[in-house]
Order: structure tokens, then C-alpha cells, then sequence
């Protein structure tokens, strides 16, 4: 009998999903670390646009 649409047997979803969620948690990592290095590179640091310039009181 089903509770609440709970089926007696389970469905494995992490064990065949695991390495699409490391893969993305890794695909995340390296663009934060991609845009972090461009947002503070010498070239787009002079731009008034930049919200991380040079002119930021945050740095």
C-alpha cells in the first residue's frame, strides 16, 4: 500500500546522479574562481562599470 505516494521499495537517486553533482559543484567553483579573476584583473579594474575597480572603498 502506498503512503502519501511512497512506494514500499526505494529508487536509488544519489548513487547513479553522483557524478552530475560533483561536476557541477566543480563546474561552480572554477567559474566563481574565473569571474573573481577577471572582475580584479589590471585590464577592467579602471572601468566605471567595474563594481570591484579600483575605486571601490571595499578593497
Amino acid at each position: 500500500m502506498a503512503f502519501l505516494g511512497f512506494r514500499a521499495y526505494s529508487t536509488p537517486i544519489l548513487k547513479p546522479l553522483w557524478p552530475f553533482f560533483a561536476s557541477s559543484a566543480i563546474v561552480y567553483y572554477m567559474l566563481a574562481k574565473i569571474q573573481y579573476a577577471g572582475v580584479r584583473s589590471p585590464e577592467f579594474a579602471k572601468d566605471p562599470k567595474n563594481p570591484y575597480g579600483m575605486s571601490s572603498p571595499f578593497l
